[in-house]
């Protein structure tokens, strides 16, 4: 860990913490003026139907403020970034912290002299809607700082053999033959946590309403679709599938200019797993370790974490090269 590298991540923590900071002075000098059950949880009319704790709060708050924040700090640290991509992962940081900040002390706030009932709940508390149309604004001029931050801040290390070079491996090919490849994808952790997922939404379906349980049953339903998702490259292209035929992911072969294989570590190149969008990149990761990256005619990256990518990458190669001669 460098001098430069130890800037970086504090310059991505530093938001995170600032919002922590703030949020525990405004309980602190609010403390003895908030019921000892805060309104913190409300539906979409502003009407409160959830209360915890002092200490709950506290936790909750921490949690989230010091989690996020180690994410940041771990693709600031270890993450390889053009200048640009760079630039825009902090400053999202620094929205994402100014965002959730703000929801978190106006969920204080809005209990300041709250009256209690006989279980010590906050009543007569409301979140005005208007408060997430500030939040927005807060992230955006948040996001601001944080950009400026980042061109005035310590550089990230330049990218080297990031994407294709335009001469990887081939496969030899007699004029007139066609050939695919396929592989599948999967890892042992995906099955789980569309299980985990599933699960969870069918207790809440019993448990609780059938709108609170929707999400998770969703979620789960599209983690389980891709639990096992299917890599094939062919004169199409490249194409991501899962169980179902839909949906579906597919970069045309017209739109590849090369392609190559390499490791890959989603966390700190592509924020973390799952079909991710970065700036210049765009994939589907599924696990660390090796995978195809084609470069694309726009200038962007498509990638996909597969095994036996060497043999994919020299395939699309190769069919690249069929289509050029044929044009």
């Amino acid at each position: 860990m460098n001098r430069k590298s130890v800037a970086r991540a504090a310059l991505a923590t530093l938001p995170f913490l600032l919002a922590l900071t703030v949020d525990l002075l405004i309980f602190a000098a609010r403390r003895d003026r908030l019921p000892e059950q805060l309104a913190s949880h409300f539906v979409g009319s502003g009407r409160a139907d959830d209360y915890a704790g002092h200490t709950s709060y506290l936790v909750a708050t921490t949690l989230v403020l010091l989690g996020t924040g180690l994410l940041w700090t771990v693709m600031a640290w270890a993450g390889k970034f053009t200048d640009r991509a760079y630039r825009m992962t902090v400053a999202f940081g620094y929205a994402v912290a100014g965002f959730l900040g703000y929801l978190l002390a106006v969920v204080l706030l809005i209990n300041v002299d709250a009256p209690e009932d006989a279980r010590g709940r906050g009543q007569d508390v409301s979140f005005p809607l208007w408060h997430l149309a500030v939040a927005l604004g807060v992230g955006a001029a948040a996001y601001g700082i944080g950009h400026l931050a980042a061109v005035l801040g310590p550089a990230p290390e330049p990218v080297e053999g990031d994407g294709p070079a335009g001469k990887g491996e081939r496969i030899a090919l007699r004029a007139g033959e066609v050939a695919g490849w396929a592989r599948s994808a999967g890892s042992w952790w995906l099955p789980l946590t569309a299980l985990l997922v599933l699960g969870g939404g069918v207790l809440l379906l019993f448990t609780a309403t059938w709108y609170t349980a929707l999400p998770a049953l969703v979620v789960g339903l599209l983690v389980a679709t891709f639990a096992r998702p299917y890599v094939t490259v062919d004169r199409r292209g490249i194409t991501v599938t899962g169980l179902l035929p839909w949906p579906r992911i597919r970069v045309p072969l017209d739109r590849i200019e090369a392609a190559s294989s390499r490791d890959i570590s989603p966390l700190t190149e592509y924020g973390g797993w799952g079909y991710r969008i970065r700036p210049g990149r765009t994939g589907v990761m599924i696990r660390s370790g090796e995978g195809i990256v084609a470069r694309l005619a726009s200038g962007r990256d498509f990638a996909v974490t597969v095994d036996d990518s060497a043999t994919g990458a020299a395939l699309l190669n190769t069919l690249i090269d069929q289509r050029r001669t044929d044009h």
